[in-house]
């Protein structure tokens, strides 16, 4: 899969800027012109969504994002730092520039397209609600005033959950979530499905996925700032390359265990 709508948008920014604007062309170079210069992309993600990516017991950022952020660096023949920083606030960061990128399974909305470029999809995935066994919950339905809902903060979940008008608690991250969850500080939980399926099956959790909630499958993108596409157009070359030569599969297949385009 590639990102056929932003990808035209991309090529359209690219030559309306080469028209005799130099100017806007000088603009358009800059900032990638300033990350070859320099050598590094900077990339940022919560650390807090196993296993797209978190902090080990090393104190090393890992995960499918990160080692996505990596491999398309490296093609385009830069270093890569990671930063890790709150979700609720990470879009505030790219758009002061404290790094480059957002490589941390942000879901492309309308919203954030207003105000940011996307490279991708790199994965899809969907929403759903989780609950516990032994909660009484198997229906959506069910999920009324009574029920309190973790979320995380900043999240599209949050804004969705909120214009549903369920009671919600709002939490940094998926282990948060998965923990209040256990000890019954929250009656169900709602998230990307990929990553919680696989966070609590790495926990050993029993859990029931309410099979009724409609729902349409999400892109996950890499976010940059606007009016860049000549980075765009690279990044979005080196992660279709990946996609291509087999790379991206064998990234996937050891972080999520199989491929999730």
């Amino acid at each position: 899969m590639t990102m056929r709508r932003t990808f035209m948008k991309t090529a359209m920014a690219m030559g309306i800027a080469g028209m005799s604007l130099g100017v806007a062309s000088t603009a358009v170079a800059e900032e990638l012109d300033t990350i070859r210069e320099a050598g590094v992309i900077r990339i940022a993600m919560s650390g807090a969504y196993p296993p797209f990516n978190f902090v080990n017991d090393q104190n090393q950022v890992v995960g499918f994002d990160p080692a996505i952020g990596t491999e398309i660096a490296r093609r385009m023949g830069l270093e890569v730092e990671i930063v890790t920083t709150a979700w609720d606030g990470i879009i505030a960061g790219l758009l002061t520039n404290r790094y480059d990128a957002i490589v941390g399974s942000m879901s492309i909305t309308p919203e954030r397209d207003e105000v940011l470029d996307f490279v991708g999809p790199y994965y899809t995935t969907k929403r759903a609600i989780f609950t516990l066994p032994d909660s009484g919950i198997t229906s959506v339905s069910q999920i009324n005033d009574d029920v309190t809902l973790g979320v995380t903060l900043g999240e599209t979940h949050e804004e969705w959950a909120r214009e549903q008008g369920y009671n919600i608690r709002t939490y940094r991250g998926l282990p948060e979530l998965i923990l209040e969850l256990q000890n019954g500080r929250v009656d169900a939980i709602v998230n990307d499905s990929i990553a919680a399926i696989l966070a609590m099956g790495e926990r050993d959790i029993d859990y029931v996925m309410l099979d009724d909630l409609e729902t349409d499958v999400i892109g996950a993108g890499i976010a940059i700032r606007e009016g860049n596409p000549m980075l765009a157009a690279e990044m979005q070359a080196a992660l279709d390359a990946m996609m291509e030569d087999g790379t991206y599969l064998e990234i996937a297949e050891e972080w999520v265990g199989g491929d999730i385009r």
